[in-house]
């Protein structure tokens, strides 16, 4: 009898070792593959129809939300346009705190900060192609399942994407679990069988 509840006990010390390993490497794994929130703000190039909150430090009637028009450019008071398109945001805070300098303030403290980005648009084999908010982690089968989902005729392996960035426009062929980018052109391809 005490050797079946010696057993008893050591089967349950396992069970519950196992369990704690398990949900401890579960745990990590979806960290690391989580992507922080500044990993798509750091190299991230604005483009029209970003929204962006500017924060001049001491200036509440310089500071604001802007949106990123067609030609890549905000306007703010006092120095007019300034040209955003394909800077990142340290460049634009850098960028606007020059126009500031000179003439406005003498050591101007500029934050910017990404409020929504721009859409990305899907298009082919989905139930609602359309454009749709942008959301960082986002991946291709999640925008599929935004858009209402495959066609009974799409090909659900893949999609054929053109990045926002890529100046040449070329559509490359990604991987449902790859992440959408800001910006990106999606098309869910007819599957002929």
């Amino acid at each position: 009898m005490r050797f079946y509840s010696l057993c008893r006990y050591s089967g349950l010390v396992i069970g519950c070792v196992l369990f704690f390993n398990t949900n401890v490497s579960a745990n990590d794994r979806i960290d690391s593959v989580v992507p922080s929130e500044s990993s798509v703000e750091e190299g991230y190039k604005l483009g029209s129809g970003d929204l962006i909150k500017i924060t001049v430090f001491n200036q509440e009637e310089l500071s604001g939300e802007y949106t990123v028009n067609g030609a890549g450019q905000i306007a703010l008071p006092l120095i007019g346009d300034v040209n955003t398109k394909d800077l990142t945001v340290k460049q634009v805070e850098l960028n606007i705190a020059n126009k500031l300098k000179p003439d406005y303030l003498l050591n101007p403290k500029v934050s910017v900060q990404v409020l929504n980005y721009r859409p990305f648009y899907i298009l082919g084999e989905v139930k609602e192609p359309q454009s749709y908010p942008y959301v960082d982690g986002m991946t291709y089968l999640n925008a599929a399942a935004i858009a209402g989902g495959f066609t009974y005729r799409a090909k659900e392996d893949h999609v054929m994407v053109i990045r926002a960035k890529d100046p040449q426009k070329k559509e490359i062929r990604l991987n449902m679990d790859d992440r959408v980018m800001p910006g990106d052109v999606i098309r869910v391809e007819e599957r002929f069988f």
